[in-house]
């Protein structure tokens, strides 16, 4: 039920985070983008790993550490370097670095955390 629930989830932050790709600018696009873009990835994994017994915090440190790298990427021109033109490709992956899009990773990877820790406290108990 739990992964019924986070695919229904995704799916809702996937059409939010087309819907702002295609229409939003300023703050929305820049920062609320960012912030919603790794509870997706949270929500995608949740939803594909079936629900094992693993420390709460693994799977939000790891998505945390996979957009840091993406980010990364950009500052080196990962783009760029690899002849990557397609226009979908290169908004998906990014061109550009930045710390502000590192701070909303962090705190769009909070409620991720929250969420695990609550999980797991919940198995304890039953």
């Amino acid at each position: 039920m739990r992964r019924l629930i986070f695919g229904l989830i995704t799916v809702l932050l996937l059409g939010i985070e087309v819907l702002i790709a295609l229409f939003a600018h300023g703050w929305v696009r820049i920062y609320l983008g960012d912030v919603l873009v790794v509870i997706l990835l949270y929500t995608i994994v949740r939803t594909v790993i079936p629900n094992k017994q693993i420390l709460w915090f693994i799977i939000p440190s790891v998505i945390l550490v996979f957009a840091f790298a993406v980010e990364f990427l950009q500052l080196w021109g990962f783009c760029d370097r690899f002849g990557i033109t397609n226009e979908v490709l290169r908004i998906i992956i990014g061109t550009g670095f930045s710390l502000t899009d590192l701070a909303c990773y962090l705190i769009g990877i909070l409620p991720c955390y929250l969420t695990e820790f609550l999980i797991t406290k919940r198995k304890k108990q039953v």
